[in-house]
């Protein structure tokens, strides 16, 4: 018996050692660790909700790749605190105002730098530089403008970059013709004495022209009563659609939806309300205690109410019937308490710009931005224009984490303005992104050094199309570019073919891709 049990035993030992050798089993399959083609062609897709049509010969992009727009998933608190470092979230509160017009202008390759380094979640363009005297910031051209938008987005690829205007309309109008542009230039107040039809055609030109740009977020409209036709800087510049609640509530609107149509935001201002002031807020102190009445609400409560508030702009005024210690921006009454509290908002609130004398002629800058965070600002603009510092980011930057890790400011403070501009910019026209289908991923010694020791090169279906890659200084040149590691966004042109945009990732070796335009 005993020696029967033992044949048996090893009979079965001798059975798993067979099976263990046996190729159905083994672990170090060559075909698991081979590597599949994973780019197809699709149909043609629209980059952005613009008139252009895109073919390209790819596949949507994984979800790992980066995305020049919103991500595409709702962030939640717990992704949020442990994915998201500190920095990254501090530079999504901020807009900044910069210099440069061309994507070899300094300060375009300072914004550049700043938008990758410090995470910057939006910037702000103007047609005039202040300190300078200048006419020449930002704009120049439709076509140099449009370039100069590509190239800031390409640097933020991994979350959208609000790229904001103030393109009211009337006097508050950026985009002028004498740069080449064609817009109706009607004012609030022409258009509050006509029906809401006209402010909706109105604004569908301007939101229309912002598409084609590439500008996602209009500081407009103004939701300001205009109790005072004498105010300085809404009754005489034209910027009220009416001295009633309910004509502004109605223009505005219309002026949300046209923008909502083509995939823009919007800001409404300026809250809790500029339109009864004798002053200016660019210029000092504004203190609408004795003149504001609560009708100036109305719109808010209003726009709210139809959910399309997208986000809210505070104003520098003091109003001591709402806070009897600060102005609108640096105050938590009228921030949390009145806009948050009573009006039940929601959503994003942005500041005016910080640098306005109301504000900085009264406060240190530190204290402000301090004080208004506090309150509960989410984006903190700094248009750079009435003051200029290269690296007033940077400072900020600084001094807010400072203002962290000395217990000043609760970090779950800076958490809660992230998730909500996470989520503004999840609205915003969702872009696929598509690779480029590589033909050859090693095409030989390579001639590059250093670095960048990666060699890419890209054909082009018409040839002679003209070649950007977005995110980087260096020009292509024909027989290929020198590169690091890393993800390229390419925008191929053509005369006679739709424009196309592109991404390509660059690994361990040399790369050949191939682009194929659509003719008009």
């Amino acid at each position: 018996m005993d020696i029967s049990l033992t044949k048996i035993y090893l009979f079965f030992i001798f059975l798993i050692v067979v099976v263990s050798l046996s190729p159905a089993c083994n672990l170090n399959q060559s075909h698991l660790n081979q590597t599949h083609p994973t780019l197809d062609v699709v149909k043609p897709v629209p980059v952005e909700k613009t008139t252009f049509n895109i073919q390209t010969l790819a596949k949507p992009v994984s979800p790992e790749r980066p995305s020049m727009l919103a991500s595409k998933f709702e962030p939640t608190q717990a992704f949020q605190e442990e994915m998201v470092s500190l920095d990254v979230k501090i530079g999504q509160m901020l807009m900044l105002g910069f210099r440069g017009t061309l994507i070899s202008d300094q300060g375009v390759l300072n914004i550049v730098r700043d938008i990758k380094k410090y995470h910057l979640g939006g910037v702000i363009l103007f047609d005039y530089d202040v300190v300078l005297k200048s006419p020449r910031r930002n704009i120049r051209s439709p076509k140099q403008l449009k370039s100069l938008v590509q190239w800031l987005k390409a640097a933020s690829p991994n979350r959208a970059l609000f790229v904001a205007i103030d393109e009211e309309g009337g006097n508050i109008h950026r985009l002028k013709k004498k740069f080449g542009f064609q817009l109706s230039n009607r004012s609030a107040q022409y258009l509050g004495q006509k029906g809401p039809t006209l402010t909706y055609e109105h604004a569908f030109q301007i939101a229309e022209t912002l598409t084609e740009l590439g500008i996602n977020f209009n500081l407009a409209p103004v939701v300001d009563l205009n109790i005072n036709p004498n105010n300085p800087v809404i009754g005489k510049l034209g910027r009220s659609f009416s001295a009633k609640p309910e004509i502004v509530t109605q223009h505005a609107l219309q002026f949300i939806e046209a923008h909502h149509e083509n995939g823009i935001l919007c800001a409404i201002k300026h809250f809790p309300g500029h339109g009864s002031s004798t002053d200016d807020s660019h210029l000092g102190f504004v203190d609408v205690t004795r003149t504001w009445n609560a009708n100036e609400l109305v719109p808010y409560q209003n726009i709210i109410n139809a959910g399309k508030a997208d986000a809210i702009m505070t104003a520098h005024v003091f109003n001591g019937e709402l806070d009897k210690k600060y102005p609108a921006t640096l105050s938590q009454e009228i921030i949390t308490n009145t806009l948050r509290g009573e009006l039940n908002y929601k959503g994003v609130i942005i500041s005016d710009d910080m640098q306005m004398k109301a504000i900085s002629k009264r406060y240190h800058f530190k204290k402000a931005i301090q004080t208004a965070l506090q309150a509960g600002v989410d984006i903190i603009v700094i248009g750079n224009n009435l003051e200029y510092d290269r690296h007033i980011l940077r400072k900020t930057i600084t001094f807010i984490k400072d203002l962290i890790k000395k217990g000043k400011l609760d970090e779950a403070r800076i958490n809660a303005s992230f998730m909500k501009i996470q989520a503004l910019k999840k609205r915003l026209t969702p872009v696929d992104h598509y690779q480029a289908v590589v033909v050859e991923n090693e095409i030989g010694s390579s001639s590059c050094r250093g670095p960048q020791n990666h060699r890419l090169i890209i054909k082009t279906f018409p040839e002679g199309s003209q070649i950007q890659l977005a995110n980087i200084k260096p020009y292509y040149k024909k027989g290929g570019i020198c590169l690091k590691s890393g993800w390229y966004a390419i925008y191929v042109t053509h005369p006679d073919y739709w424009e196309s945009q592109y991404w390509v990732e660059i690994k361990e070796s040399d790369v050949s891709v191939e682009f194929t335009l659509k003719a008009k």
